[in-house]
């Protein structure tokens, strides 16, 4: 069958080359996989199937991956991974949505038959889809296993990207260039929420020059009082005459996702609202000019945040995050937080999204950037104007 596969094999060599070294100093001997973005990052496999059970095995002793899943979701193995058959490992279906069994139940049974059973085993504890049942069976039928917490070992492992996975960060930014600017110019007074998000999901999954996009986050859209409650999803209110319109939404290549914010006001903008957008301009250039490799990422915030104090306003909470590889609903990674009290030093490569969110009382606004570290600082991703954007 005919599918072009993101990376060439050595790519995915090499990364499960870094994570064996990685478990060797956790002191593990076996990695149970369970979050989407890891078990894609570690063999390629994709598909929608992470609704149910199913798992990538790294074992220090063993020279490739497992991928474990539904008998149904064998042959999307077969065609998006390397694996070799012996690698490929399905449960018996009885055990999908059992109110006893567990498809889980089939690879503790995998486990012992390949001699690993008495094991140091890694398990995702704060993975969106590895569920306390899951867990309970893995203890239950590993009896002599001794499991901790993999601590987001995969996660921390992707935040540097390779060339080849920059390409797909790149090519997001695009994504959601286009995306944004289509949504922009979708708003118009009267026009429902619903319809501007519907133009936002083509955007997304049309792509640029015959690059497709993939399913992405959850676009998100408020308006008036509303832009200080940044969760909120779309309704069909139509759009005012004259107010705030806050839009937060990604697109995804190959899985690679940039996310981007924009505040746009419908007429003549108060005075409040131009001079907030400005600070938040200055204050996410400055630290992006920051984000060079051998940065902390404390120094990035402070540097932030004191633009903002020096114009009256204040941030409570980080300040973006990582971003790369991941499945909806996030796109973030889950490493490292831009805030006050993380350590950890820039290098060449790590992207993140710097969301610049300041919410006041009555309104909030947010001019964010998807960025990559280089040697000349933050890489904006997005080329859409960094500035209020006022629709007449």
């Amino acid at each position: 069958m005919n599918y072009n596969k993101p990376f060439l094999p050595a790519e995915f060599g090499r990364r499960v080359h870094d994570v064996k070294q990685r478990m060797e100093r956790a002191g593990l001997d076996l990695l149970i996989c369970q979050d989407p973005a890891n078990m894609y990052w570690l063999t390629g496999y994709d598909g929608a199937s992470f609704y149910v059970p199913q798992a990538v095995l790294v074992h220090l002793q063993s020279d490739m991956p497992i991928w474990f899943g539904r008998l149904v979701d064998v042959k999307s193995a077969y065609i998006t991974t390397d694996l070799s058959a012996e690698n490929i490992v399905s449960f018996s279906d009885k055990r999908l949505h059992h109110p006893e069994l567990h498809p889980f139940d089939d690879l503790c049974s995998l486990i012992d038959s390949r001699g690993w059973g008495s094991d140091r085993v890694g398990v995702e504890l704060n993975a969106h889809y590895y569920t306390a049942r899951a867990h309970q069976h893995l203890v239950k039928g590993l009896p002599n296993a001794k499991f901790a917490d993999s601590r987001e070992l995969v996660n921390w492992a992707r935040l540097v990207k390779s060339e080849a996975e920059l390409v797909y960060m790149r090519e997001a930014g695009q994504m959601v260039s286009n995306t944004m600017r289509t949504a922009i110019a979708k708003l118009k007074p009267g026009v429902p929420q619903h319809e501007v998000v519907a133009e936002v999901f083509r955007s997304q999954i049309r792509g640029f020059d015959g690059k497709y996009g993939d399913y992405s986050g959850f676009p998100l859209i408020q308006t008036g009082e509303q832009t200080n409650t940044p969760h909120l999803s779309w309704t069909d209110e139509p759009l005012p005459t004259s107010g705030l319109v806050l839009m937060e939404f990604g697109a995804t290549r190959r899985r690679y996702c940039a996310p981007l914010c924009r505040t746009i006001h419908i007429g003549k903008p108060p005075e409040e609202v131009k001079r907030l957008a400005k600070v938040i301009v200055e204050g996410v250039h400055a630290a992006l000019e920051m984000a060079k490799p051998g940065a902390v990422v404390e120094e990035i915030n402070a540097i932030w945040l004191s633009i903002l104090e020096r114009n009256g306003y204040s941030k409570v909470g980080r300040s973006g995050y990582s971003i790369g590889l991941n499945y909806p609903p996030d796109w973030g990674e889950r490493t490292v937080s831009i805030r006050s009290d993380d350590r950890t030093l820039l290098q060449s490569g790590m992207c993140f999204h710097f969301q610049s969110g300041v919410r006041l009382d009555d309104f909030g606004a947010a001019i964010s950037e998807s960025f990559v570290v280089t040697e000349s600082g933050g890489e904006r991703l997005a080329d859409v104007d960094r500035r209020l954007i006022v629709v007449d």
